[in-house]
C-alpha cells in the first residue's frame, strides 16, 4: 500500500518554498524603488537622494529660509476681564388682582411695552359701585344726625348758661355730638374703602416694562391677590447682568472702583462672537463667596435695543485698566520652548536669532513684551518651524511663498478669542 502522505508532502514544501521568495522579491522592490520617489518628490528644490532630504523644523536647509515678518509696535493695550453673566430684570412683578370677581377685560398684548398705569385688565365693576353706594348713604344719614345732634348741644348750652337746665343734660347732649362724629369717621372710612376698591377693578401697570404671556382670559373668576398671576411685567429698560470675578483679579478692578471711575463692561453673545450691549459697572457685593472665591458684580446697561432679555447667559467683558505706552508683539510670532518664551528677531535683514522674552497680558493679537523687545524690532510671523539660531532668511511679503509643515500650525499659533484676560487693543506703530 502506498503512502500518499508520504508523496504529497516534497510537493507541499516546493510551493510554499517558492511562495516565500516572490514575497521576498516584491518586498525587495517596494523598498528600493518606493522610499526613493517619495524622498524625491518631497524633497526641496537643489537636493537629491535620501542623503539630501531636507527637514523641516530642524534647520536642515541650506539656502535662506522664507519667512514673513511684522514689526513690534508702542501702544496703549487695554485689560479685559471676563466672565460669565446673567442679565437679571431691574424689577420683576407678578401682576395680581386685589379684588374678587369676573375678569371682563384684557387691555394688553402679550410682550408689549407698558408703562407705569396703563390699564392692563378690569374686573365686573358693578359689585363695588353698589358697595360704595351704599357707604355714601350710611355716611349721608350719620351726618345728618351729628348735624341735629350740634343744633341740639347749642340749645342746651343757652339753656344751661340761664340756669334752666341740668348740667347733666348738656353733658349728654355733647357726648352724643362725639359720638356721631366717631360713626361719621367710620362712614367715611367705608366710603374711601369702597371707592378704593371699585378703583382696584381696573388692573394698571405698577412699573413700566415689558408684559409677558398672560395667564388668565376673559370670563375667569379671579380672587384677590391669587397665586396665579395676571401676567408678569419686567423691567428691561435699564437692565442688569450679574457676573463674578476671582479673588486674585481684584486689586486693579476695587482700586479704580472705589476711586469713583466708571468702568466699562460689555456683553458679547454665548459664541462671545458679537458684542450686544455695552454698560457700566453698577454695583459689588459684600463678601467673598468663600466657596468659590468669587466677588459677585453687577453692571447695568440701557438696553434700548432690548438686545438683552432676563435670564439670558451672556459673556462679560470688563474693562479693568488701560496699559500705556507699552511694547505690543504679534501673538503668532511668540514661542514657547524648554528654555521659556522667545521669539526669532530679524538680525539684520537676512539672518534671525533667537530673543528671549518676558511676557505680560495677550488678548490674541497682540502680547504685552515686559522685556526683550522695544518698538520697531521686526520678529517672524510665519516660517518659525524652519529656523534656528543664526539661520540665514528671506523676508516675503505673501504667506502663500512661505512653505508650511504640520507642527508650524501649532507653533506660534494664537490664542483663541476667549482663551485669555483680554481683547484686541489699538496700537501705534514706532517705527518701522
Amino acid at each position: 500500500m502506498v503512502d500518499h502522505s508520504m508523496q504529497s508532502s516534497p510537493r507541499h514544501s516546493r510551493r510554499w518554498l517558492f511562495g516565500l521568495l516572490v514575497l521576498l522579491v516584491i518586498a525587495g522592490l517596494c523598498w528600493k524603488f518606493w522610499p526613493s520617489g517619495a524622498a524625491h518628490k518631497d524633497a526641496p528644490a537643489g537636493h537629491t537622494g535620501k542623503t539630501g532630504m531636507a527637514r523641516p523644523g530642524f534647520g536642515g536647509s541650506t539656502g535662506p529660509v522664507p519667512v514673513r515678518v511684522a514689526p513690534v509696535v508702542q501702544g496703549e493695550f487695554p485689560v479685559y476681564y471676563k466672565a460669565l453673566g446673567t442679565v437679571t430684570a431691574l424689577n420683576t412683578i407678578n401682576v395680581r388682582s386685589r379684588v374678587g370677581g369676573e375678569l371682563v377685560k384684557i387691555a394688553f398684548e402679550e410682550g408689549q411695552m407698558v408703562k407705569a398705569g396703563d390699564l392692563l385688565a378690569e374686573i365686573d365693576p358693578r359689585s363695588y359701585q353698589n358697595a360704595l353706594l351704599q357707604a355714601q348713604g350710611t355716611l349721608l344719614q350719620n351726618q345728618a344726625q351729628l348735624k341735629n345732634a350740634q343744633v341740639d348741644v347749642q340749645r342746651y348750652r343757652d339753656l344751661y348758661a340761664q340756669d334752666s337746665i341740668a348740667k347733666q343734660t348738656l353733658d349728654t347732649a355733647e357726648a352724643l355730638v362725639l359720638q356721631y362724629q366717631g360713626t361719621v369717621k367710620t362712614n367715611q372710612g367705608a366710603v374711601d374703602d369702597a371707592k378704593l376698591n371699585l378703583e382696584f377693578t381696573k388692573i394698571r401697570a405698577p412699573i413700566s416694562g415689558r408684559v409677558g404671556l398672560r395667564q388668565l382670559d376673559v370670563g375667569n373668576l379671579v380672587a384677590a391677590n391669587d397665586t396665579t398671576a395676571l401676567a408678569v411685567i419686567t423691567q428691561t429698560q435699564p437692565i442688569s447682568v450679574a457676573f463674578t470675578l476671582p479673588e486674585n483679579t481684584l486689586d486693579t478692578v476695587l482700586a479704580r472702583y472705589h476711586a469713583g471711575n466708571k468702568l466699562p463692561v460689555e456683553a458679547w453673545d454665548r459664541g462671545d462672537a458679537k458684542i450686544q450691549a455695552t454698560g457700566v459697572l453698577q454695583s459689588l457685593d459684600n463678601q467673598i463667596d468663600v466657596t468659590t472665591g468669587t466677588l459677585k458684580f453687577k453692571a447695568r446697561f440701557d438696553n434700548k435695543d432690548q438686545a438683552l432679555f432676563p435670564n439670558q447667559f451672556v459673556n462679560v467683558h470688563l474693562l479693568a485698566d488701560t496699559l500705556h505706552n507699552v511694547v505690543l508683539a504679534p501673538s503668532a510670532a511668540i514661542q514657547f520652548g524648554n528654555n521659556g518664551t522667545f521669539v526669532y528677531k530679524l538680525d539684520g535683514d537676512k539672518k534671525v536669532k533667537v530673543q528671549p522674552l518676558v511676557v505680560g497680558d495677550s488678548d490674541g493679537d497682540n502680547t504685552v513684551i515686559k522685556q526683550g523687545l522695544v518698538a520697531g524690532d521686526r520678529v517672524v510671523l510665519e516660517g518659525t518651524d524652519r529656523l534656528k539660531d543664526g539661520s540665514e532668511v528671506d523676508v516675503v511679503n505673501d504667506s502663500s511663498e512661505v512653505p508650511t509643515t504640520p507642527t508650524e500650525h501649532l507653533q506660534g499659533k494664537p490664542a483663541a478669542k476667549g482663551e485669555t484676560g483680554s481683547t484686541a487693543g489699538k496700537a501705534q506703530k514706532v517705527g518701522s
